[in-house]
């Protein structure tokens, strides 16, 4: 068997790990291929083939498995090739699933059951809450996805769990053909426009969640967001529509809650939770005070939706900065929601600065443009102690609604170096 594994980093290394031991994949030939030049000493000294370079991808029909990574498109012309040629192009999530599958059937055993979390934004903290909720509960429960761990890193554990709690991206979930046992379906909103054809490709993928349950699955929902309820329609599972009471970043307590619930928690595991909660970092999270200024780093913010979201949850007077790789989407949304918002004063920065300022412009704040991320903080600071001056406190929130790649590697990256200079002010 030839097979190629597509991207070298945390996840590829991981699934190299795991096809190693595999016997299933005992005789394979591994082929890395990366973008990425610098990995060459790296693979030699491992003894495998590889190919690097800007032409990674040329020759993909020549495997009989490929392994795609998520931050390689499914529709990518050299994947569509490939699988014209006859490949086979899987992925670590689709592993993963075959994987549990396998195990819970040799076991003739429902468990671990599958929790899928999806949505534009909030993934992150409903997955953390759902897994903080099941473990406070005494459930064997494990968190895996796009969380940050490698789900084959933890296949292991997840075979002996009660409950797998699993983030999907679109990414992640676009050539799935199985979904989870229990799907959530948070938020949906134009995203990742830069890199999906167009909206429906994208709503598309984020349905792959739940168009392969069985009847006696569940689907989670937000009936009062239309892509959210229209991706549950899709499904097949029993219907779970959730209004909630707060239009704010709450809003997914309330559904982690819910899905909760029904996986047997109480009501006071539940809300003990939810209080010893303090959020996960880069998602509006309380860098440092200096006097009556608070610093947030909302770096996980990567679209103005979320933005919107993050600037609604202050009172005080804010001062945003924002600002990164643009996703071939449109701001005239946050321009709607810093008319309602107490943002006082806007600092952009990055590729995409001019297209916020043209299309944030009818929401009438002072916007300042900077060079880079420290050049930002430093008028934002300088406008924040002039705003507290006036009204005894303020916020600068971080909060880029855009990509991190024209500056950083990621927005957890980006999100560091913002809180590194925050700590060097004073």
């Amino acid at each position: 068997m030839n097979i190629a594994i597509i991207g070298f980093g945390s996840e590829g290394k991981t699934l190299l790990a795991f096809l190693k031991k595999s016997p299933r994949y005992k005789k394979a030939v591994i082929t890395v291929l990366d973008k990425n030049e610098a990995l060459a000493p790296e693979l030699k000294k491992l003894k495998l083939p590889y190919v690097l370079g800007t032409d990674y991808l040329a020759d993909l029909s020549r495997f009989d498995t490929i392994f795609r990574s998520p931050g390689i498109p499914y529709h990518s012309p050299f994947i569509q090739q490939a699988i014209k040629k006859g490949s086979v192009v899987t992925s670590q999530t689709k592993l993963f699933f075959e994987e549990l599958a396998h195990a819970k059937r040799t076991a003739k055993s429902t468990k671990p059951v599958i929790i899928g979390v999806t949505g534009t934004k909030g993934k992150g903290t409903t997955s953390t809450l759902i897994f903080q909720m099941l473990k406070n509960a005494k459930y064997k429960t494990v968190l895996a996805g796009n969380i940050g761990k490698p789900m084959i890193e933890s296949l292991a554990s997840a075979k002996r769990a009660d409950y797998v709690v699993l983030e999907l991206s679109s990414f992640q979930l676009q050539d799935m053909e199985t979904s989870p046992d229990i799907a959530v379906v948070l938020d949906i909103f134009p995203d990742h426009l830069d890199v999906h054809k167009d909206l429906r490709e994208y709503y598309d993928a984020k349905a792959q969640i739940g168009r392969f349950q069985k009847k006696s699955g569940r689907i989670f929902f937000y009936e009062t967001n239309a892509g959210s309820a229209r991706i549950a329609r899709k499904s097949p599972a029993r219907k779970h529509g959730i209004t909630p009471k707060q239009d704010n970043l709450r809003k997914n307590f309330e559904m982690a809650a819910a899905v909760a619930r029904t996986c047997g928690c109480s009501g006071t595991i539940i809300e003990k939770t939810i209080k010893k909660f303090t959020g996960l970092e880069h998602r509006l999270e309380l860098v440092k005070k200096i006097k009556s200024i608070a610093f947030y780093n909302d770096s996980a913010g990567t679209n103005p939706i979320a933005t919107s979201a993050a600037i609604l949850s202050f009172k005080e007077p804010i001062v945003l900065i924002a600002g990164g790789k643009d996703k071939g989407l449109s701001y005239t949304s946050l321009a709607q929601a810093i008319k309602k918002s107490s943002v006082q004063h806007i600092v952009l920065f990055g590729e995409n600065r001019e297209k916020i300022a043209h299309d944030i412009k009818s929401a009438k704040r002072t916007i300042t443009m900077a060079s880079d991320l420290k050049d930002a903080l430093k008028t934002a600071f300088a406008r924040a102690k002039e705003l507290a001056a006036q009204k005894e406190s303020a916020v600068i929130v971080f909060s880029p609604a855009a990509a991190s790649f024209d500056m950083f590697t990621s927005y957890k990256h980006r999100g560091e170096a913002y809180k590194k200079t925050v700590a060097a002010l004073r």
